[in-house]
């Protein structure tokens, strides 16, 4: 990114992090979109390799789990023949777990919804972590063999199962969920605290990831067209989420980050600052 100074770069990570797709960006910072693209590219592998390597010793208590959907190329009925079946075409899930004190998000996996998925993902998880942690997640099974066999007697694990109305017309499915008439709860390790069993910080940080990354948006035009692209905008956004953006719920008694309420950093980064992991890289 010689091309490019530090301040049209962060012109363009801000963009792109604020909900911009590729093409708006390169619009509105009057950079070139393969440039944009290729800036993408190389912040996110940095962000990646940064994340993966200080996300570890973490001293969470409370985390809950979720999985949030997206696709790549094209929506799984409209995959070309000569790549169904193939992982990067079609539904891609990703994985992600918050701390439910310091909102911080300590990993995720981006791959299917299957039993070796939830695996992978929960041993990634369980090695981050100093200590016993309370886990929440919703009723999906894959999570009940991948927490015991990664975990095993060592977590205070519990399920929240939410139970939704029906739904009478196609338009209130396609824009809106379903009335969620309750909730039931099930322990199945441990004795987690009932007053903390609960996934609606990691429901709404997957909020958060659809307004702030254009490809996750519902009926976009904006979705990712390689994998590639798709996972390295995610550890921008989670970068950005975890050192860049103060969260409200930290803001006493000074604004803060998850990742300075976690105690990986004493301050708020700056996007600048975010870049500057490209120079540590080379």
């Amino acid at each position: 990114m010689n091309r490019l100074t530090i301040d049209r770069q962060a012109q363009v990570v801000k963009a792109l992090c604020e909900g911009n797709s590729i093409r708006s960006t390169a619009r509105m910072t009057d950079v070139a979109v393969n440039t944009v693209v290729k800036l993408l590219c190389e912040i996110g592998s940095v962000c990646l390799d940064y994340q993966d390597n200080i996300m570890r010793d973490l001293s969470c208590q409370r985390l809950q789990v979720d999985e949030i959907w997206s696709f790549v190329f094209s929506k799984a009925k409209n995959v070309p023949k000569e790549h169904q079946g193939e992982f990067g075409y079609g539904d891609v899930w990703t994985w992600t777990a918050i701390d439910a004190d310091t909102k911080l998000i300590p990993c995720w996996h981006v791959g299917g919804r299957t039993a070796e998925d939830a695996l992978d993902f929960m041993a990634n998880l369980r090695s981050r972590l100093s200590n016993r942690v309370q886990l929440t997640t919703d009723g999906h099974k894959p999570y009940l063999e991948a927490i015991e066999g990664v975990f095993g007697a060592d977590v205070d694990y519990a399920m929240l199962q939410k139970i939704y109305g029906h739904q009478s017309t196609e338009g209130q499915r396609r824009y809106s969920p379903a009335e969620c008439l309750g909730a039931s709860t099930h322990v199945v390790t441990g004795s987690p605290d009932n007053a903390h069993i609960s996934t609606s910080f990691v429901e709404r940080a997957n909020l958060t990831m659809r307004m702030s990354m254009r490809r996750f948006t519902r009926l976009t035009n904006g979705f990712s067209k390689k994998l590639e692209n798709h996972m390295h905008a995610i550890a921008l956004h989670f970068a950005f989420y975890n050192f860049c953006r103060p969260h409200k719920t930290l803001s006493k008694p000074y604004q803060r980050t998850p990742a300075m309420a976690a105690g990986l950093t004493d301050h708020v980064w700056t996007v600048e600052e975010l870049l500057g992991l490209l120079d540590r890289s080379n």
